[in-house]
């Protein structure tokens, strides 16, 4: 699966980590996924990242956030794939949606990196709308 579509593997992997209450998720690393998980933790999504060095490739290991209540719920509600491998999702700058009324985020790749749809916008820029998060 993950040969196929990287980041949607990413994704599962959260989410799977999310429901079954784990501490951390890992995968194997990528600059892509990198950035993704840099942006998760900029927006307050999880705790932390770190990339492992390893013989054949990096890992990815992500260390996932919970509510502070007596019964903790993840901060991640659901993480939801835009463009997919059968059918990309390119907009422009102003087409960028906005998630959950601004609640959640888009991750958008653009020519100036991977960045989130609030920024693609402030920058003047569009892409590929790689994710939503909320």
């Amino acid at each position: 699966m993950s040969a196929i579509d990287p980041i949607a593997d990413m994704l599962t992997r959260i989410r799977n980590a999310c429901m079954a209450r784990h501490s951390q998720a890992a995968m194997p690393g990528s600059k892509v996924r990198e950035a993704i998980a840099k942006i998760l933790k900029e927006e307050g999504f999880i705790q932390d990242y770190e990339v492992l060095p390893g013989k054949i490739g990096s890992t990815l290991l992500i260390h996932l956030k919970y509510t502070r209540e007596r019964h903790p719920r993840p901060v991640i509600t659901n993480l939801e794939r835009v463009s997919k491998p059968g059918r990309r999702a390119y907009y422009q700058k102003e087409d960028i949606p906005w998630v959950r009324s601004g609640l959640g985020i888009s991750i958008v790749s653009t020519s100036k990196g991977v960045m989130t749809g609030r920024q693609a916008r402030r920058l003047g820029v569009g892409g590929e709308v790689l994710c939503n998060v909320w």
